[in-house]
């Protein structure tokens, strides 16, 4: 049009703006800006909403604020380009105080400005102006728009005040897919993934179906509760409904298979791909790197470098950790080198924390402090908790308290790092530094979570704590537990007392009978068909004398048997185990 020689007006540059924001290339709006202040029709409203459009697309604030400011009259479409493009960008405060401008200078906000400046206070998690706006809302009459009403559930939701959410979710009467899909993904962000099961399946029972964003959220729902029956029956719906081989739903798919024990599976909805990206291929690689097939790991990442696969963050940390399982240092370096080298990428926290796990299973203890005190950046509880978990494994107790003192200032009130240091102190005999540690737990209010094992048979979820008698087969169990233990010792078991450092020493090994895991195993040989896997989740990191009880129980009953424990899966079978003995 331009080689012709006809001149644009405001109308064509209304048009081709936005045809300059949906490419994201910023040149190309600059241009265009230039000919507009060429052609004088910079001060055209609606050419200069456009133009704070594009630049806010093109995460060019700065430019948007500009072009804004010198408009000589505001509608409210470029008040909400404003808004939307401070959202885009991630400056949720200038999007909040540019609301409250905008109801300074009386103008009636629209669904658009709400959402937009809600999901902003969500972003922020400030419950306090996220109320502010619920009250302009009701002010200006559109509570009751569908749109608003979601936006204001999700940022209730993500503020922490769920019980807000579900009360105005109960208020809508037509509750289509959306609205129903921000009450599953609240539960999810609330942890309570069961409740978020509950609400998919009342959904679908009042005839809405569900699209990729509902299966994406749910099946993170079953993931975090490792329920195999229940991520099966979503599967199932998932096939029903076309959304098989949905890039969006594939990827939690192979992850909810693989939290749920069920590598084959996981493994299986893989294969069934045949577009595969990075976050399909991601999620396998994990996968294999949580249930310690860690050769298998770095064959899997080959094969997606080979295919012309771009890895990102979260594949380099499974592959990471895979070399510092597998003792391979020399390529963990070479792939930790490869992330700037390579694919111009600047290693976070989680992978400087892998090759310090590296050196410390290698047993180069000093090597891996060097390496975490010359850090770019300043080390964190992943970083020193690699370390003292490697102080651990070595017994080197005098760096393990260096290094527990630095976990102590950063996070003072995980139990986890006080109980480790004492455990360290009473493998080595030094009792009283154990009491010492244990007594500083309480002086600080430090409280270690009870333990507890679940076990799922039969669509029903049973729950054991140590010591516990509170099942109706409970006879049952114990009888089974004194069978086992017969047994393993046959085998040459021997208790490993040092995990029952509480107990009067007559009563250590009997008491490391009554560990929650141990309860739920003898109910799993109990109620599980020979044959089948045993599944068995823990809520904290499982003892090594449970670990043992497991190794040899895979072997005597020809049993496999999976453990979820709160760091990794371990998968037990022939008298072995998929750690290799190191978690």
């Amino acid at each position: 049009m331009r080689r012709t020689g006809v001149y644009p007006n405001q109308f064509t540059f209304s048009a081709i703006l936005p045809a300059c924001a949906d490419t994201v290339i910023v040149a190309h709006g600059e241009q265009m800006h230039s000919l507009i202040c060429k052609h004088g029709f910079e001060f055209d409203m609606f050419v200069a909403s456009a133009l704070v459009d594009m630049y806010a697309k093109c995460c060019n604030m700065s430019s948007a604020e500009n072009v804004f400011d010198e408009m000589p009259k505001r509608n409210l479409v470029s008040w909400n380009s404003m808004v939307v493009g401070f959202l885009q960008n991630k400056l949720y405060d200038k999007a909040v105080g540019l609301f409250k401008k905008i109801i300074r200078e009386a103008l009636s906000p629209d669904q658009v400005t709400f959402s937009s400046v809600l999901s902003a206070c969500a972003n922020m998690g400030i419950a306090d102006n996220g109320k502010q706006v619920h009250g302009v809302v009701v002010k200006h009459g559109l509570i009751n728009l569908a749109y608003v009403k979601n936006s204001l559930m999700d940022m209730y939701c993500k503020c922490g005040i769920f019980k807000d959410s579900v009360k105005l979710f109960q208020s809508i009467g037509n509750r289509d897919v959306v609205t129903w899909n921000v009450m599953v993904m609240g539960c999810v962000q609330n942890d309570n993934s069961e409740e978020a099961c509950s609400y998919f399946w009342v959904m679908r029972r009042e005839g809405v179906s569900p699209d990729d964003v509902s299966f994406s959220t749910v099946l993170h729902a079953a993931a975090n509760l490792a329920a195999l029956d229940q991520g099966t029956l979503i599967h199932d719906q998932i096939i029903k409904t076309g959304f098989g081989m949905n890039a969006c739903v594939t990827s939690p798919l192979i992850t909810m298979y693989a939290k749920c024990g069920s590598l084959v599976d996981a493994h299986r909805v893989f294969e069934e791909r045949d577009d595969q990206n990075v976050v399909s291929w991601t999620a396998m690689i994990s996968a294999y790197q949580q249930h310690g097939h860690a050769n298998r790991v770095i064959e899997l990442f080959e094969e997606m470098l080979q295919d012309g696969i771009k890895p990102d963050y979260i594949t380099f940390v499974s592959v990471l950790s895979a070399c510092g399982h597998t003792g391979r240092i020399k390529e963990g370096f070479a792939y930790f080198n490869s992330m700037t080298e390579i694919h111009n990428m600047s290693p976070g926290l989680e992978h400087y924390a892998c090759i310090v796990d590296l050196l410390g299973r290698a047993g180069r203890l000093h090597e891996a402090k060097k390496f975490a005190d010359s850090m770019p950046i300043k080390p964190d509880a992943s970083v020193w908790g690699a370390l003292l978990g490697a102080c651990r494994n070595h017994g080197d107790l005098e760096m393990g308290r260096e290094v527990a003192e630095r976990l102590f200032e950063i996070e003072p009130y995980n139990p986890g790092n006080y109980v480790l240091l004492s455990n360290m102190y009473s493998r080595s005999g030094r009792l009283a530094e154990a009491n010492e540690i244990r007594r500083l737990m309480g002086v600080n209010g430090v409280r270690k979570e009870p333990g507890c094992s679940w076990i799922d048979v039969k669509n029903k979820t049973f729950v054991f704590t140590v010591h516990d008698r509170s099942h109706s087969r409970t006879s049952e169990i114990y009888e089974i537990l004194g069978k086992l233990e017969e047994l393993l010792k046959k085998k040459g078991y021997v208790a490993e007392t040092q995990y029952a450092v509480n107990n009067a020493e007559e009563y250590k090994e009997q008491s490391l009978w009554y560990h929650s895991e141990k309860l739920a195993l003898a109910f799993g040989l109990l109620t599980i068909p020979i044959g089948a896997p045993i599944r068995i989740k823990k809520n904290l990191r499982t003892c090594g004398d449970c670990h043992t009880v497991m190794k040899l129980a895979s072997e005597i009953f020809e049993r496999e048997i999976v453990v979820r424990d709160i760091n990794r899966f371990h998968r037990f079978a022939d008298g072995l185990c998929s750690c290799r003995d190191y978690w």
